[in-house]
C-alpha cells in the first residue's frame, strides 16, 4: 500500500495544563506533566463551556459542535490531497472512521466527500485509536485491481466531547483534531507501507468503552501496561525485519500519553531523537494521533527511513505496519 499525501487539522481552542488546574479539579501542572507528560490540547469546544458546565452533559457538547467531525475531516482532507496532487475528481472511495463518530446515520464519509466535491463511494471503518491502522489494513486485504486508483483515508476525532471534565484523571488526556492519507494500492509512491501485524484481545474488549451519550471510561492501569508491551512487542519485530544499513528507524506510536511512550522507547532500545510524537501539545487525539505526526513530520521523511507505526486501541486491539521511503518526500 502507498502513501501520496497526509494531512492534519488542529481546532484553535487551547486547554492548557494551567485551565485544567483553574478548574479546581484537584490537580496542578507539576502534577499532570509528571503522570502524562501533556503541556496542552485542542478543543473544538468553546472554553468558556468547559469553564461553567465541566461539560456535565456530552448531549449537549455534541449539540453545541455540530458539524464539527466534517470539516475538521474536510481540513485535514484537503492538505492530504494537496500534497498528493490529485483533485476530488481523480478520488475513487472516501473511508472514515474514528472512536466517537458524530453521526450514528449516515456514514460520516459521505458528508466529508459532500464538503470536499468528491463523488464515490462512501463508508466507515471504526475500530476507536487504531482506526487508521485498521483502515489501511482492510484495504491491503483486497486485490489491487479491485481498488480505485486514489482512496482517500479521514480520521476525525472530537473526544473532548466525551470528557468528564471533573474527572481529572481524564481531563487531562485528550484533544481533538483530524488526520488524512491519499493511499493507492496500484500507483506507487515514495511510502511505502508493509510486514503489518494485528490483534485483538477480546477477552478485555470492554476495558476501554464510550457510551453511546455518555463519558469515556477506562481501566487505566490495565490499559496502559497492555498498551506498553503490546508496542513494545511491535516494534521489536519490526526492527527484526529492517536492514541496519543506511537510514533511520524512526518510531510513530499510538499518542496516548508521552510517559507511556518513552517507556516503550526504553523497552525497545528507541533513542529519544527517533520517536516523532505530538502528545506534548495536543494531547491523546484517539486515531487522528499517528497520521497527524506523520503529517506533521511530512518535510522531514527522507530517503531510507523506515517508520515503524504500532497502534493501540479499545477492543483491546494492535495494529502495526513499517512505512518505507524510497526518496524524498516534502519539501
Amino acid at each position: 500500500m502507498y502513501i501520496h499525501g497526509l494531512g492534519h487539522y488542529h481546532p484553535a481552542n487551547v486547554i492548557t495544563n494551567d485551565f485544567l488546574v483553574s478548574l479546581d479539579i484537584g490537580t496542578t501542572e507539576e502534577w499532570i506533566e509528571e503522570r502524562v507528560g501533556i503541556i496542552s490540547r485542542r478543543t473544538c469546544l468553546p472554553l468558556e463551556y468547559i469553564r461553567e458546565t465541566r461539560n456535565r452533559d456530552p448531549r449537549e457538547a455534541f449539540a453545541l459542535t455540530a458539524g464539527a467531525d466534517v470539516s475538521a475531516g474536510a481540513a485535514a482532507a484537503s492538505m492530504a490531497m494537496e500534497r498528493a496532487g490529485i483533485g476530488p475528481g481523480d478520488v475513487g472511495m472516501v473511508i472514515a472512521g474514528g472512536s466517537a463518530p458524530e453521526l450514528q446515520t449516515p456514514a460520516q464519509s459521505a458528508a466529508m466527500a459532500a464538503a470536499l466535491g468528491i463523488e464515490a463511494p462512501c463508508f466507515d471503518l471504526n475500530s476507536a485509536c487504531t482506526t487508521f491502522g485498521m483502515q489501511l489494513m482492510f484495504l491491503t486485504r483486497m486485490r489491487p485491481g479491485e481498488l480505485p486508483p486514489y482512496i482517500l483515508l479521514v480520521n476525525a476525532e472530537n473526544l473532548t466531547r466525551c470528557v468528564d471534565f471533573a474527572d481529572r484523571r481524564v481531563a487531562v488526556l485528550f484533544g481533538d483534531g483530524a488526520a488524512a492519507a491519499v493511499v493507492s494500492a496500484s500507483v506507487p509512491s515514495r511510502l511505502v507501507c508493509s510486514h503489518w501485524g494485528c490483534r485483538t484481545r477480546t477477552d478485555q474488549w470492554d476495558k476501554v468503552s464510550i457510551p453511546r451519550g455518555g463519558f469515556f471510561h477506562q481501566d487505566g492501569s490495565a490499559v496502559q501496561g497492555y498498551a506498553i508491551r503490546q508496542m513494545t512487542s511491535s516494534l521489536r519485530a519490526l526492527k527484526g525485519v529492517v536492514s541496519t544499513n543506511g537510514g533511520r528507524f524512526l518510531f510513530v506510536g499510538h499518542q496516548a500519553n508521552l510517559g507511556m511512550l518513552k517507556t516503550v522507547c526504553e523497552r525497545a532500545e528507541i533513542d529519544g531523537s527517533c520517536h516523532w510524537q505530538n502528545v506534548r501539545d495536543y494531547g491523546n487525539t484517539g486515531c487522528a494521533g499517528a497520521p497527524a505526526v506523520l503529517s506533521q513530520r511530512w518535510d522531514d521523511l527522507r530517503g531510507g527511513d523506515r517508520v515503524a507505526v504500532a497502534l493501540v486501541g479499545a477492543g483491546l486491539t494492535t495494529v502495526h505496519f513499517l512505512v518505507t521511503c524510497t526518496g524524498e518526500v516534502g519539501g
